[in-house]
């Protein structure tokens, strides 16, 4: 997954240790060819002491320290800027990455000896775990917060919206909940029907009317069967819709309204990658959001829509799609997804 953002975050891993390297080898070898200086006295003196960065260099390498500054990493960090652009991560993101890593790896000093490559990857894992957040356990919140918990899930036309309610149904039926889905797509011809399929599949009940009917009507159905019946979660199918129908928008703000959701879902695909973010964004403008499913991720080596759109419209992501079988859905854990970028433990 995300393969091609994947080798190049590794590769320049490599030069930021390289950069660091030099840097450090060169401070040592400029420090200790300057003229001695006294230790023993203060360090803090006034200008006219002339007491300037060389000295500091030079006191910093006999304490076995080395300070690193903006300059030392400029051209990786350039780079790693262009590669996260090329890969559609989006611009606040990119600046909140490269932001991070420069606070971190400047102005302050490493031991001489240390493992520059420890130094570089917890960097850049800081920084990535920074702008991914901290992800969203559904069983979690559904453990905390009383039954039925009432899932609406919302999205642009050919999202893989239906598909998606029937993996994060039969996720919740392996974890040990009871699940009933609500086909609250009244409008797009046979979407009762596929529905239908899907929970017969999986194992669960669907509540259904007939083509054309209110969708707010359908889903309060559903809540009230998974009220009388003890069922753990509902989840609803709503028609997709982009957020400049004033109509649609409408319809969703009364569903919202009579169904009174716990979460508001919104599902796009990863490979839309930017326009993702965009379209995802506005939608939580129009109607709100609280967290994010992005389908096929196994199709996107690119990776630039997962790593930006929890900081971009400031909701978590909760799953990724990532193949065609009802299992193919994982939960999103932010530390998983970096280790995988960038290797190793985090």
């Amino acid at each position: 997954m995300f393969n091609s953002l994947k080798g190049k975050l590794r590769g320049v891993t490599q030069k930021f240790r390289h950069s660091i390297e030099d840097a450090t080898e060169e401070n040592i070898d400029v420090a200790l060819n300057a003229p001695e200086i006294s230790l023993s006295a203060p360090v803090n003196k006034t200008p006219d002491k002339k007491f300037n960065f060389i000295d500091k260099m030079k006191v910093l390498v006999k304490e076995r320290e080395i300070l690193l500054v903006a300059k030392d990493i400029d051209e990786p960090l350039q780079e790693l800027e262009i590669i996260l652009l090329e890969n559609d991560v989006a611009f606040p993101a990119v600046e909140a990455i490269t932001t991070h890593i420069k606070k971190e790896l400047t102005g302050k000093t490493r031991k001489i000896g240390t493992s520059v490559d420890d130094l570089v990857l917890k960097t850049l894992k800081s920084a990535l775990l920074n702008v991914l957040g901290d992800g969203f356990s559904l069983t979690e919140y559904i453990n905390s917060h009383e039954k039925p918990v009432k899932i609406l899930f919302t999205g642009v036309n050919g999202a893989g919206k239906t598909t998606t309610i029937a993996k994060v149904a039969y996720y919740l039926r392996e974890n040990g909940y009871s699940v009933v889905i609500g086909s609250g797509d009244t409008y797009r011809a046979g979407a009762n029907e596929q529905m239908k399929i899907h929970a017969e599949r999986v194992g669960v009940k669907v509540i259904h009317h007939q083509e054309g009917a209110d969708p707010s009507a359908v889903l309060f159905d559903a809540v009230q069967y998974a009220e009388a019946h003890g069922i753990d979660v509902v989840l609803a199918d709503t028609a997709g819709r982009f957020h400049n129908k004033a109509n649609l928008m409408k319809q969703l703000e009364k569903i919202r309204r009579v169904m009174k959701p716990d979460l508001v879902t919104y599902v796009d695909e990863a490979v839309a990658g930017n326009d993702a973010v965009i379209r995802a964004d506005e939608f939580n403008n129009t109607v709100g959001t609280d967290t994010v499913v992005l389908t096929k991720a196994d199709m996107d080596p690119r990776g630039g829509a997962a790593i930006s759109i929890a900081f971009t419209i400031g909701k978590p992501l909760m799953f990724i799609g990532v193949g065609q079988d009802y299992n193919d859905i994982i939960p999103f854990e932010p530390e998983k997804v970096v280790n995988d970028l960038l290797g190793g433990e985090a």
